[in-house]
């Protein structure tokens, strides 16, 4: 039985509010169950979770508030050292903490949902004496609706519950010290001796009633999850080079797998900063189908044929909604609204405006549809089959390229001031020309358009190589008529844009690593977006030039590019969305899809090149 609950007004524990602050995001290590993904900090602490879905209202938001955001933190009273790292092959964290008393195991997961009853979420939190004695002490602050919404704690059955409106959350513990509830927390204290175990359960319930789980079924789910994780990594294809990194990517993808639906949602977070102090505050976790191809591709390289499917046929049925136009972003059940909000929260740093929703999705975005056209494309090659019906569909979208390449659009990076002709999004609709008639030519799409096709192709490429090339700069440029470079473009070299010039497309690449490179590290862009402030350097970028070296024949220099890329990790093996180029610290939203992608089809790239 869960232990009594103690209500007095004299708490052991009580920091004043906010007296930790904010932790590097480099710091956070990321756990989840294919519904919703939680952010641990070194220390101990859960400073990011969302529910019951990962683009739901937080719970724990102290990554972008640590006044109000509230967290789930889990700690030694005393100096600890910590050592991290994930269990093999597994989501499931281990943190150790290692004190001038004792060493304690943190082990942190959320469990993966079985045939039993068990709670609609479930995070688990066990704590393990390994030497010594320890104190250690635990306080959750939820914090609803993004830290808006109060909730009401009491006691039911002797357990704390924590509610507000539909949602309810549940601490179920067992060895983990008496509970204690005051104001607006829920704690305790409790010692780990060397052979103890004590275990917190956070249980959540949205419009269901709420569980109250046994600590045996607990254990049995912790054990279930890590076994569940072994299984699906040990039955990954990829064994080149970097397969370690390649495997932990491969497991932060997973984590961002919306299981009910088979959507990737881009990031886990919303509003890290790509600016400490900054405006440049964005909320990812929807699935945009700039992505779709690198995931696509990325998911059948490391033998995830049931996932590659499932997004498939999500992205098509999602993209039903608007046909024939593409919208940028989709949520992560499909709908098509995504209205962006300030919150009224403090920001990460003081980062503000913090942001959920994105404006982004009624951008109109060219580059699109080339990355809708390549996914069929590599869907195909790998066996799948498309129907008539949806073979149509792909036509219209390729008839709707003929009528649009010319506008112009916002551009993959989705730039907040007026639209322009971007390169990279012009060689996107060529790519989106080139792969309708590869299809048609392999029966998947109609016949009939085929010349249009054809002739709007070779009108993009000429409109490119004519108005989009720099003799000064020996590159393609930013945009039609510009000077400015942008990283974007090595995406051609990726996707096999078909230059009017063969040498083109590598003097390109080295263009862009010498105007944008710091180091092994790119920068987005040169030039004016709408925004104030500057951003870090964009981690897939660097992927993409690793993987563009590959292509070009430039083998070995790709290989020591890697490297490097791959050392900048964080300690568990993840990336955040960008990087400060002079202290290395992670900028933007983590676990950031899109690095961990390129970072997959880099390896893979790298892996097929033969040597110079």
């Amino acid at each position: 039985m869960p232990p009594a609950l103690n209500t007095s007004s004299a708490p052991f524990w009580a920091p004043a509010p906010g007296a930790r602050g904010y932790v590097p995001i480099r710091d956070y290590a990321a756990i989840g169950d294919g519904r919703t993904v939680a952010l641990v900090a070194r220390d101990g602490s859960i400073d990011w979770l969302c529910l019951p879905e990962l683009d739901s209202a937080s719970v724990f938001a102290a990554a972008l508030d640590a006044d109000h955001g509230g967290r789930f933190a889990l700690e030694p009273e005393i100096e600890a050292h910590v050592k991290r790292h994930y269990l093999p092959d597994t989501n499931v964290l281990e943190t150790t903490f290692t004190t001038g008393r004792g060493v304690v195991r943190v082990t942190d997961a959320m469990a993966l949902p079985d045939a039993e009853l068990g709670p609609t979420r479930e995070l688990i939190r066990r704590v393990d004496g390994l030497r010594g004695q320890v104190p250690m002490r635990w306080r959750i602050t939820p914090a609803f609706g993004y830290g808006a919404r109060a909730p009401r704690l009491e006691s039911r059955r002797g357990t704390p519950v924590a509610t507000h409106g539909p949602d309810a959350l549940a601490v179920c513990s067992w060895d983990a010290g008496e509970a204690h509830i005051e104001d607006e927390a829920i704690f305790g204290r409790f010692e780990a001796r060397e052979g103890s175990s004590a275990l917190i359960a956070l249980c959540a319930a949205h419009q269901e009633p709420l569980v109250f789980p046994r600590r045996k079924d607990v254990e049995a789910r912790l054990e279930a999850t890590s076994r569940y994780w072994r299984r699906w990594a040990e039955q990954r294809a990829y064994d080149g080079p970097w397969r370690e990194a390649v495997i932990r990517s491969a497991l932060a993808l997973k984590l961002l797998v919306h299981a009910p639906s088979g959507a990737i949602a881009a990031a886990a977070s919303a509003s890290l900063p790509e600016e400490i102090g900054g405006e440049r505050n964005w909320d990812y976790r929807f699935c945009w189908v700039r992505d779709s191809a690198f995931t696509l591709g990325a998911l059948l390289e490391l033998g995830c044929p049931g996932e590659a499917e499932a997004f498939f046929w999500w992205l098509l049925h999602a993209s039903q909604l608007t046909h024939p136009r593409l919208q940028v972003l989709y949520r992560l059940n499909g709908g098509e609204r995504a209205p962006e909000r300030t919150l009224e929260l403090h920001g990460y740093r003081g980062s503000r405006p913090v942001r959920v929703g994105n404006d982004a999705a009624a951008q109109t975005q060219l580059d699109i549809y080339g990355d809708l056209l390549q996914t069929a494309l590599v869907y195909t090659q790998a066996g799948g089959r498309l129907d008539r019906e949806t073979g149509k569909r792909l036509a219209g979208n390729a008839d709707l390229v003929c009528r649009i390449w010319r506008e112009p659009d916002s551009g993959i990076w989705e730039v907040r001031r007026e639209s322009g002709h971007f390169t990279h999004s012009k060689m996107m609709c060529w790519v989106a020309l080139d792969r309708a008639l590869r299809l048609a030519e392999a029966g998947h799409l109609p016949h009939d358009r085929e010349s249009t096709w054809r002739r709007e192709r070779k009108a993009i490429r000429d409109f490119i190589e004519t108005r989009c090339w720099s003799d000064r700069l020996g590159s393609y440029t930013r945009e039609a008529g510009s000077e400015e470079l942008d990283a974007s473009l090595l995406l051609g070299v990726l996707l096999g844009y078909d230059a009017g010039e063969p040498e083109r497309p590598a003097a390109t690449v080295e263009a862009i690593r010498r105007e944008l490179g710091s180091g092994p590290l790119l920068s987005r862009y040169s030039g004016e977006d709408g925004l104030r402030g500057g951003e870090g350097a964009f981690l897939c970028c660097s992927f993409w030039l690793a993987d563009a070296l590959a292509r070009i024949g430039r083998r070995d220099e790709a290989i020591a590019l890697m490297d490097e890329l791959v050392s900048l990790a964080n300690d568990v093996g993840l990336f955040a969305e960008e990087i400060d180029p002079v202290t290395h610290e992670f900028l933007g939203n983590t676990p950031q899809g899109l690095v961990h992608l390129a970072l997959i089809t880099a390896a893979v790239s790298i892996s097929n090149a033969n040597p110079a």
